[in-house]
């Protein structure tokens, strides 16, 4: 897509999950950096933790010591903060540094005091991550600072963009320290906010009576809001992923975003019709045998699997709702057998031994050998506290009888091919999917229906979804238009939501092979028109918005 980019001399990208892959954010930045590189090329220059050490080295980076050696040499940085200099391995490889900001620890309180000082936030109050996560903004804002001035960039247009809450303390003291630099800061959700769905409190219904700061109190979760909303205000300017949480912004955080910067995905990320073709099949054949071995019933070749993943929030990532939509499939009496995966990471022990011996006797041991608890893969550490599992049990999903039409498994771990099991990664696992639906409650943009569609995988979403409502304002909700079914999600349609993507599932398991290849082929459209190529555009108005900022600053 053909625009005008902004000029820049240096931008600097500041995030936890910077070769740190913990979430979605991981996946926002990873893709975006090439993109980014070909505007850019080196010019851009990503700052994350260093939280790797010899023993257990990221395998995302890989230092390079030669650059930015001059810097280096010279480098002026507080006490007990160091830095390595290197490539990120993903697509564009991209400039990083990764910082140890263990120094930072002993400053805490003089900055804390400074921040509460010049930008009012409130630091009495933290608990938990907030000193690690400040500790590490902070120390990246001082190897930005370190790096402007060793290479004067007064009067250049430079720009540092920090992502979440994790990384305000940085965008503050950026904006103290070195004012001439342009800031951004992108909330990914509220801390606020996902704290009010977390808590299972309605927030839609009720979204314009609420006080973000009374929350905060009410929460107990003063500093992080303080922060937040601090960097919010403090940017020159502020962006967010989707109009949902824009309103959630302007309601929770008193600052209405100045642009909204949807998540796109990479153009060639999906792989090519041969090598999906055979990732499909592989896929297939792992995660039937797995539920075969489980139920002790062979499945057959025709059997329909449908998968949700995500971060383990059981609420807010409607893992409830799939839950509760598979328990009405078993009454609705499906013809074709189902198969339902919940891949979702929690606590996992290790792989299921009588599992992983069942599997490796092979298929003569199928037949009438149904394991115990015939639903999870792996052993949990908090098996009595999982809310899945306790939901799963309740449902009657682990005591049903072998040959069921409607069989549910809980995947709870990160699917990076070593899990034991399947040992498959995520990517492979997503091209033998049928169907994948993620009911969310509270889903600021929503990746993983993008993924599905990417890989021409049909998908449900809901309209409280930012990709959802993405594909609403296309107009072309349905399987058949978009390979996207969005589901209107209120606060208080629960019960109407379950049935109707419990009718989806339905529905595309009934598809015929046409039919389905028509649908894929729309996903295909959908994703392509979510590419980066086009909605990278949002970003550099955001930069012109931010230059345009510190240029007026420099001025007067």
């Amino acid at each position: 897509m053909k625009f005008d980019p902004v000029n820049l001399d240096m931008i600097f990208e500041t995030s936890w999950e910077v070769c740190n892959k913990i979430g979605g954010i991981y996946t926002v930045l990873s893709t975006k950096a090439q993109t980014l590189q070909n505007l850019y090329k080196d010019k851009t220059i990503f700052i994350g933790p260093d939280v790797w050490t010899a023993d257990n080295p990221s395998p995302y980076f890989s230092e390079v010591p030669s650059l930015l050696k001059p810097w280096r040499d010279k480098a002026v940085l507080p006490q007990g903060v160091s830095v390595r200099v290197g490539r990120w391995n993903i697509p564009g490889k991209p400039i990083v540094i990764l910082v140890n900001f263990q120094g930072m620890y002993q400053l805490k309180d003089y900055y804390y005091g400074e921040m509460w000082e010049r930008f009012g936030v409130d630091s009495l109050h933290a608990y938990g991550d907030y000193d690690e996560g400040c500790a590490f903004a902070l120390a990246a804002g001082a190897v930005i600072e370190s790096i402007c001035s060793y290479k004067r960039m007064r009067h250049k247009n430079v720009l540092a963009h920090f992502d979440e809450w994790t990384t305000g303390m940085g965008l503050l003291y950026t904006k103290w320290k070195v004012p001439y630099i342009g800031t951004i800061f992108t909330t990914h959700a509220t801390s606020i906010g996902r704290s009010i769905c977390g808590n299972g409190k309605p927030l839609y219904d009720y979204m314009r009576g609420y006080n973000g700061d009374q929350m905060a109190r009410e929460l107990n979760m003063e500093s992080k809001h303080s922060l937040e909303k601090a960097a919010a205000h403090a940017a020159d300017c502020f962006t967010t992923v989707s109009d949902v949480t824009a309103i959630e912004c302007e309601q929770l955080l008193d600052r209405c975003p100045d642009i909204v910067t949807p998540n796109g995905f990479p153009a060639d990320w999906a792989p090519t019709k041969i090598r999906q073709k055979r990732a499909r099949q592989a896929a297939r054949e792992a995660m039937l045998n797995v539920g075969s071995k489980l139920s002790g019933v062979k499945l057959p070749e025709d059997t329909f699997i449908i998968a949700t993943s995500g971060r383990c929030e059981f609420r807010n990532k409607g893992i409830d709702v799939f839950l509760d939509a598979a328990d009405r499939l078993r009454q609705m009496s499906p013809d074709r057998n189902l198969l339902l995966y919940i891949l979702v990471p929690a606590w996992p022990k290790g792989p299921r031994k009588d599992l992983v011996k069942a599997i490796s006797e092979g298929d003569e041991q199928t037949t009438g050998t149904q394991l115990p608890e015939p639903v999870i893969t792996h052993d949990l550490n908090n098996p009595y506290d999982d809310a899945i599992i306790n939901r799963i049990r309740q449902l009657g999903f682990a005591s049903q009888p072998a040959d069921a039409k409607v069989q549910v498994i809980y995947v709870p771990c990160y699917l990076t091919g070593n899990d034991g099991i399947l040992n498959l990664n995520y990517y492979d696992m997503l091209a033998g999917i049928d169907l994948t639906a993620f009911p969310s409650y509270y889903e600021p943009w929503g990746y993983t229906p993008l993924e599905s569609v990417a890989f021409g995988v049909p998908t449900v979403t809901t309209s409280l979804s930012g990709f959802g409502q993405w594909v609403l304002s296309t107009g072309k909700n349905g399987f058949d238009k978009s390979g996207v079914v969005v589901i209107q999600r209120t606060d208080s349609n629960y019960h109407q939501v379950v049935g109707s993507l419990a009718d989806a599932m339905l529905k595309m398991s009934k598809e015929s092979p046409d039919e389905i290849a028509a649908i894929s082929a729309e996903a295909h459209a959908t994703a392509e028109k979510a590419e980066w190529n086009y909605f990278i555009t949002y970003y550099v108005e955001a930069f012109r918005i931010a230059l345009a900022a510190a240029d007026k600053r420099r001025s007067s």
